[in-house]
């Protein structure tokens, strides 16, 4: 697959659009070493794949010698998770590209090195799907007994490594086991989206409930961005094997309108190729491959809305430009009462949505 140049801005404008980004701490650079993220910046040639994959994955290089040279073992896990950003950023927002891919695969080398070094470590599990696998990660609290289990993902360009940092260190924290999986048509799923993508979650739910040292009785789905669409339809679709479920900030019936698409399709808060990541998900490339499939996942159109459901926490940034606030309130029109906070803010607001997010999962699971 190629990268669509359409939406991609100047070498000038892309420059402006990192450094902001890197001075408000926010994603895609809201983890990595400053000093470092300045100069990759500067050394940017262009924001097509190769010299865009090229200084990233140059700043990961050094990172991970310095990882390799060290027998120190905070040291090294530092590193190898610097190294692992700024691979990750070698890829984003999705690898189209095959100098991208490589940096993909070298991102999840690098976040499975850094977080084996975790006390406990962190698991990988595969388990069988239709003639493939689901792969996902898990990680547990330290002298936590039989724990309760978050399940977190995110969307089109964050996947699960990212949620480690963004959302799965502060529900260890608080005592939860943390499965981290991607979303479909993302990262290492095995299928598309689609109107039931979601039974890629059957067989990890299962794995759970084999698990003697977690508590799968006691379980929540979040998702992030576009992986909140997800999370919310599970609480439809799998209800009897989760607690809560949270869509921070995806859609459900509006933004995946032929007119919402039209709307969002160049939302300044994406750098470069949001419909090519977009229609990734579905297999495609362009604005009309994501148009032309989008409007299936409606969990209006499917009839859910109005069905019971597991507790839903609905949140979003009131200025969301890429999936439509307008979702939460038509949601709060069906179906069994739902719980609803809107921050300041653009996609997924800002200010304290995560905390907000982990108390009420947590007073949910406790």
């Amino acid at each position: 697959m190629t990268t669509s140049t359409a939406e991609r801005p100047s070498l000038e404008d892309g420059r402006a659009w990192l450094l902001q980004r890197l001075d408000r701490g926010v994603h895609p650079l809201d983890t990595v070493d400053e000093a470092a993220a300045r100069a990759a910046i500067e050394s940017l040639e262009g924001l097509e794949p190769e010299p865009w994959a090229a200084s990233f994955g140059a700043a990961a290089d050094r990172f991970a010698a310095e990882a390799a040279a060290t027998d120190d073992r905070e040291a090294k896990r530092e590193a190898l998770l610097q190294a692992y950003r700024f691979s990750f950023l070698g890829r984003y927002p999705v690898p189209n590209h095959p100098a991208k891919e490589r940096q993909y695969e070298r991102a999840r080398e690098f976040f499975v090195e850094a977080t084996s070094l975790d006390e406990p470590p962190l698991e990988v599990v595969e388990v069988p799907f239709e003639g493939s696998e689901v792969r996902f990660y898990v990680v547990r609290p330290p002298d936590v007994e039989r724990p309760p289990v978050v399940m977190v993902w995110a969307g089109i360009d964050t996947w699960k490594e990212e949620m480690y940092e963004r959302m799965g260190e502060l529900f260890r924290s608080s005592g939860f086991a943390v499965l981290l999986v991607d979303m479909p048509g993302v990262g290492e799923s095995p299928v598309l989206a689609g109107r039931d993508a979601e039974r890629q979650w059957t067989p990890v739910f299962d794995w759970l409930a084999e698990q003697d040292d977690l508590d799968a009785s006691r379980c929540a789905a979040v998702g992030g961005s576009f992986g909140g669409y997800w999370s919310m339809k599970l609480a439809y679709t799998h209800r009897d094997r989760l607690r809560c479920c949270v869509n921070w900030g995806g859609g459900v019936h509006i933004t995946f309108t032929p007119e919402w698409q039209e709307k969002s399709r160049n939302a300044s808060s994406y750098l470069m190729d949001l419909m090519n990541a977009r229609a990734r998900i579905f297999g495609g490339e362009t604005f009309e491959d994501y148009v032309a499939r989008c409007r299936e996942l409606s969990l209006l159109d499917q009839g859910l809305l109005d069905q019971p459901s597991a507790p839903l926490l609905l949140v979003n940034g009131r200025n969301d430009l890429q999936n439509s606030i307008g979702d939460i309130y038509l949601s709060l029109d069906h179906g069994d009462p739902k719980t609803v906070r809107v921050f300041d803010g653009g996609h997924m607001g800002e200010g304290p949505v995560v905390p907000t997010i982990v108390a009420w999962v947590t007073e949910r699971l406790a």
